[in-house]
């Protein structure tokens, strides 16, 4: 809900930038689109400020595929606590009111659409769009049943072929509803719904005096989503999801393991940002989550303790299959990440660190130990740049080195032979010098 307030407060400012809207206004919002988290929270703003800002009539022009029921009811509670009229408007032409969007549309006072649209199908489905099958399914559409049933009772329409609508998933065209009594009016546009429900009578609210429309020519003003809303609703989907946060999880370790690229640093984080930003939006539940932390946290041993893909690297993976699986609420109804989805991220995470662990055990295998000092300068020759006595410096391959004769005084600009390292100190005696060998000998040392 901290998300969602957050949304509306930056939504009201952008508004308050803008003009005024004149009071007897008819407000308009556009959702196109499914229905969740983000479209509830922004139907209840767009018509608050309609409300706030005295409009004779806010008209929902909706095409919708249908959505969440948790999020649906939301959306027809708030239609039955507004002090405004409310009209549900199903265009453009090839629109749709289709699932939720029937019950979006009937729960409206006035429900209108335009031709060559449809609405109906509203059998209760789950999340990946499969039947809900056995007594659970049942029930939720015997629920689904009486919810519009009782809507369409409210609102004096066709409650038969509403009940239909979920049970049987009948749908009708924008005449065959209007003659069934399921909409009240066919509008070839905008301008044509005003201009046919103006002087009609609305009864608002239950025991309150119906109110006359006057919305023939009236001002129309337009309430949109905000930038905030739009990317959160194109990134409150659970495949996408679930997509930011294990591939920006994935690009951090990259980029821990080659510090300096920058680039898939700076998208992970970006990534994990926009994932949890979504996520935040989705029913989601803490298992799930503390399972894809699990899992990153596992691969992190993998990669930067353990020196195998071994139980970590499966238990990673594990974690990460599971925690996708029930990383979503498992309520009818409720948002689904693919199977094929999960499991190709999954595999490309696994193939991914996999290849960084081949890259890592090679660059260990390559890796030569540098030799020590006595090894590197050991049998070296030079030449004394001062008189050793017994100490002094000498020059090797054109380092100079403090260094300690072993065997006397050592004249400077000698040739001498590194013996052995004491510390920083090399123990040095003259070089020796071959002479030439005698007739059947081998050369001698002097």
């Amino acid at each position: 809900m901290t998300l969602f307030a957050a949304i509306a407060i930056v939504g009201a400012l952008l508004l308050a930038c803008g003009s005024e809207a004149p009071r007897g206004a008819v407000h308009v919002s556009k959702l196109d689109g499914g229905v969740g988290p983000v479209t509830a929270n922004f139907i209840d703003r767009a018509l608050d400020r309609a409300e706030d800002e005295g409009a004779v009539l806010w008209v929902l022009e909706l095409d919708t595929p249908g959505g969440l029921i948790n999020k649906t009811d939301d959306i027809v509670q708030r239609f039955g606590a507004a002090t405004v009229p409310v009209a549900v408007y199903v265009s453009p032409v090839g629109a749709r009111a289709a699932s939720a969007g029937t019950f979006i549309t009937m729960a409206a006072h006035i429900a209108a659409m335009a031709p060559s649209t449809q609405i109906g199908a509203a059998h209760p489905v789950a999340g990946g769009g499969d039947d809900i099958e056995g007594a659970l399914g049942e029930k939720i559409t015997n629920d689904a049943s009486a919810d519009i049933r009782g809507i369409a009772n409210l609102r004096g329409r066709n409650a038969d072929w509403a009940e239909r609508a979920v049970r049987e998933s009948i749908s009708a065209t924008a005449s065959e509803a209007l003659d069934l009594n399921v909409i009240d009016v066919v509008a070839v546009s905008l301008e044509d719904l005003l201009a046919q429900i103006d002087g009609r009578e609305v009864l608002v609210q239950p025991g309150s005096p119906p109110v006359v429309l006057r919305t023939a020519g009236a001002p129309i003003v337009r309430t949109n989503m905000t930038i905030f809303e739009q990317t959160l609703n194109f990134i409150a989907d659970p495949n996408i999801a679930f997509l930011l946060v294990s591939l920006g999880g994935l690009a951090l370790f990259v980029e821990i393991l080659s510090p300096g690229l920058i680039g898939p640093g700076v998208f992970g984080v970006i990534a994990l940002i926009l994932g949890f930003f979504a996520l935040g939006a989705l029913e989601t539940t803490p298992a799930g989550i503390g399972l894809l932390v699990l899992a990153f946290i596992l691969i992190s041993v993998e990669i930067f303790v353990i020196p195998g893909f071994g139980f970590f690297g499966i238990g990673a993976i594990i974690a990460l299959l599971v925690g996708g699986l029930i990383l979503f609420s498992d309520t009818p109804n409720a948002p689904d990440i693919s199977i094929w989805v999960l499991i190709g991220v999954v595999a490309f995470i696994a193939a991914v660190v996999v290849g960084l662990w081949a890259l890592i055990l090679s660059d260990r295998r390559k890796r030569v130990v540098a030799p020590s000092l006595e090894e590197r300068m050991k049998g070296k020759v030079g030449r004394t740049q001062t008189a050793l006595n017994p100490e002094g410096t000498v020059q090797v391959e054109s380092e100079l080195w403090s260094a300690r004769s072993e065997s006397g005084t050592i004249a400077a600009r000698t040739s001498i032979e590194v013996m052995d390292v004491d510390g920083l100190f090399l123990i040095v005696r003259p070089e020796a010098v071959l002479l030439p060998a005698s007739a059947g000998g081998e050369a001698q040392r002097p």
